[in-house]
């Protein structure tokens, strides 16, 4: 399996931050729109499985799916990647990049978008045109992400869990069914295990539960010397 950073040109942040986006679905579901959408954001219209023909059932083996769902997206980020790369003229950041990527494999349309035309003539503010991509309107938030991600580099994404959905088996949505560590998403797109991320570690808890074993400690104690001093009183009384 070859990296897949090298064939598409974008970073693990920007995997992450796609995959949050997306989420992982094993089995096809219609989207808000009505489009029928499968695994992680595939649609008919990137190519290969349509998910309007395929089986609707949510699989057995979830961890096969994933695999399965994972494979179409190495492709699906390649060729999103490419059209990236043929239709902006200028050099990119990589976080720039990533953020194109995130838009033009969720909307098909960094060809005719005004974003990309804005892009190449060097336009200070291009990224508004983000901004012309809103519908549906729940869209708004993650054209709002890939905006600053692509202003200021600011990942929306920590890679901390992927949300994995079910589907009632005929296309709908029904929930988180559980999650995926983004360190370990990567290490199976890549087919390796990937040292650095680039991810913010997670913050050490160990001090904090300490520090409550000690509240909680000290409250028992208090507790006991109200308990002894309400008995003096009750004798004295």
């Amino acid at each position: 399996m070859s990296n897949l950073t090298d064939v598409a040109e974008i970073t693990d942040r920007g995997l992450l931050e796609i995959a949050e986006h997306e989420g992982i679905v094993p089995a096809p579901y219609r989207d808000s729109v009505g489009v029928w959408t499968w695994g992680l954001g595939h649609t008919a219209a990137a190519g290969g499985p349509d998910p309007s023909k395929m089986n609707r059932a949510m699989p057995n083996d979830i961890d096969a799916a994933i695999e399965e769902v994972l494979d179409q997206f190495r492709i699906d980020v390649a060729r999103y990647a490419r059209r990236v790369g043929d239709a902006v003229k200028v050099a990119l950041k990589p976080y720039e990049r990533d953020a194109l990527v995130s838009f033009d494999l969720n909307t098909g349309g960094i060809y005719r978008a005004k974003l990309t035309a804005a892009i190449n003539r060097g336009d200070a503010d291009a990224s508004r045109h983000f901004f012309g991509w809103l519908k549906p309107p729940e869209i708004r938030k993650r054209r709002t992400a890939e905006k600053r991600l692509f202003e200021t580099g600011d990942y929306d994404a920590n890679g901390d869990e992927i949300a994995i959905w079910r589907t009632n088996g005929q296309g709908k949505l029904l929930g988180v069914m559980t999650t995926i560590r983004g360190g370990e998403l990567l290490e199976r797109l890549h087919g390796k295990p990937v040292p650095d991320a680039g991810l913010e570690p997670l913050p050490d808890l160990e001090p904090v539960d300490e520090a409550l074993r000690q509240v909680e400690a000290r409250t028992l104690d208090l507790a006991d010397s109200v308990a002894t001093m309400r008995q003096k009183f009750d004798g004295v009384a």
